[in-house]
């Protein structure tokens, strides 16, 4: 295999900004990045230095060429780089730990919305928040919602038609008031979808839309001596400022903001990520990354950034770091995506302008620094599940090497199969299998024989069918 010769390109490269793609001699991406200067940061791929990582030198090995595109600014190059790595996976990238299906609440699309935990996303143009780290969490705001706006939970097909031909009764739920009955046309579709719209902002985390159509129901309903109804409301109105009050309340100075810290050590790195709306901590997440190459912090958290705010659909314009990251213009604002374009060179037209902030006094301070606690917590957990784990380890190959010794094996009996045979009086013989593995029981390979050609209290002979 022949590595790019760099002395022969590099008249060839561009000194402008844009991404470079290393490519094995299949065609298979290995390593994707960004720079402001192609030329000048390519050539530091290629030469002698003392400093650099086997695993740069195994991927200018294995590449066979370079591929890069120029573009117009260090922040498209930022953008693209995130984009074809999404894309490609490149072996040689930060590659995400983040295969866990965690739970959200889907308002699903259709007439008279249902709303409803789920693990799996369906592009069917619903509605969904989250994903939710802890499942109690989830328990708590859907009995809230519950409690507060009553939904249907059928799967009916409601529609205008449907309901005015009466085609549809109400149900037990309609009885014990879990449900007002859109089915029989006892709820509008108006006055349902108003519910639907403030479950949407408790969702969001914007609790003081919901008080204040809470409070103009209520007053509504008392104006038109429907006292009864008006105590249901404030009834309801006590229910969710319990809620409100368990929140995690940061501070009524900060309204909408993204908050980003790191923790890294050898081979990982943990992005920590809390998602404040209204002042309160709605999301609060931990990715790991695994480091394949030389990323330095900085690399890292700019590349989680875009990914965090596109999982947890984030449009807040402000976001806390600890250090400046990615590619700063004049001042600390520029633009982060929300989403990322699928054409080749992102469309940075329609994006917000994002504020960067790298606080060092105040309440802001206190986020980062309580985001920052959560990172480095995250890290230390991972640590000492990880010492535990070769602890254990290291105790069963201790006694394996034990019954190595005491029984003369040439080899460690890693794998041990023990069997055992019984019978009535020389009647129905039967025989069972345990398996250990790694000196632990393997349960799932544990077995139960029904002994078929043996007659009478044979031990040998049901020894040797089992086995055999």
């Amino acid at each position: 295999m022949t590595t790019p010769d760099f002395q022969e390109m590099s008249p060839s490269i561009p000194l402008q900004p844009g991404v470079y793609r290393f490519v094995d001699p299949n065609g298979i991406i290995l390593y994707v990045g960004k720079a402001k200067s192609l030329r000048n940061r390519l050539a530091s791929y290629f030469g002698e230095r003392k400093d650099q990582l086997v695993k740069t030198k195994s991927l200018v090995k294995q590449a066979k060429h370079i591929e890069y595109t120029i573009v117009e600014s260090e922040q498209d190059a930022l953008l693209l780089e995130c984009q074809l790595i999404k894309q490609h996976q490149p072996r040689y990238n930060v590659m995400l730990k983040d295969g866990k299906t965690y739970p959200y609440i889907c308002i699903k699309f259709e007439k008279f919305p249902r709303v409803f935990i789920t693990r799996r996303l369906v592009r069917d143009g619903s509605q969904y928040f989250g994903p939710y780290t802890s499942g109690s969490r989830v328990a708590v705001l859907m009995d809230l919602i519950k409690n507060i706006f009553p939904l249907r939970n059928c799967t009916l097909p409601l529609s205008p038609e449907t309901i005015a031909k009466g085609k549809f009764k109400v149900c037990l739920e309609y009885h014990i008031k879990n449900c007002m009955g859109p089915c029989a046309g006892f709820e509008t579709e108006k006055a349902y979808d108003e519910k639907i719209a403030q479950i949407k902002n408790i969702l969001k985390g914007h609790f003081g839309a919901v008080k204040n159509h809470l409070k103009k129901e209520m007053a509504d309903q008392a104006e038109n001596l429907q006292f009864e109804k008006a105590q249901q409301l404030k009834d309801k109105l006590t229910v969710f400022e319990d809620y409100q009050g368990k929140s995690t309340i940061v501070s009524t100075t900060i309204s909408d903001v993204d908050v980003f810290s790191i923790a890294t050590d050898e081979k990982m790195a943990y992005v920590n990520y809390l998602k404040v709306s209204n002042g309160a901590i709605i999301h609060t997440y931990t990715l790991e990354l695994t480091k394949n190459m030389e990323e330095d912090e900085d690399a890292m958290l700019t590349f989680a950034i875009p990914y965090l705010r596109e999982k947890y659909a984030s449009d807040n314009t402000e976001i806390l770091v600890p250090f400046p990251i990615g590619y700063q213009v004049s001042g600390i604002r520029y633009q982060v995506p929300t989403t990322i374009s699928s054409n080749l060179i992102p469309d940075t037209s329609n994006l917000k302008p994002v504020t960067i902030t790298i606080p060092k006094i105040g309440d802001k301070k206190k986020l980062l620094d309580l985001s920052v606690k959560n990172a480095e917590h995250y890290m230390q957990q991972i640590h000492e599940r990880e010492a535990l784990k070769a602890e254990k380890e290291s105790s069963s190959e201790r006694i394996m090497k034990t019954l190595q010794s005491d029984l003369n094996m040439k080899v460690l009996p890693d794998h041990i199969e023990c069997f055992d045979n019984s019978n009535l009086g020389g009647t129905n013989p039967v025989s069972a299998c345990v398996v250990f593995r790694n000196a632990k029981p393997a349960k799932k390979d544990y077995r139960h024989y029904n002994v078929k050609t043996v007659e009478g209290p044979n031990d040998f002979a049901t020894m040797e069918e089992v086995v055999y």
